[in-house]
């Protein structure tokens, strides 16, 4: 089950159950679509990965398997994300 993490790890944006902009990698880091695709450039600072659109919990189910309360902040350092995908080349 994913943990539906509250935040984007980067620029602490929300990203309610409900966004449609949170997007998430393999190992469920998550961003906003502005910092995957501007920022990031679709490969997650974390893993090396890829990004797809988080699925949205169905409101019936909240109560059983709620959203994680659990903030990740951790700003990506820019130039070193950039060598990273400039290296996976």
């Amino acid at each position: 089950m994913l943990e539906i993490r509250p935040t984007c790890e980067n620029c602490n944006k929300k990203l309610l159950n409900h966004a449609t902009d949170a997007m998430i990698c393999t190992f469920e880091c998550t961003f906003c679509r502005d910092c995957v695709e501007n920022i990031l450039k679709k490969v997650c600072p974390n893993c090396g990965g890829n990004f797809t659109e988080r699925p949205i919990r169905p409101k019936e189910l909240l109560d059983k398997y709620p959203v994680s309360k659990h903030i990740v902040f951790k700003p990506v350092d820019v130039e070193k994300h950039n060598e990273l995908i400039k290296n996976r080349k």
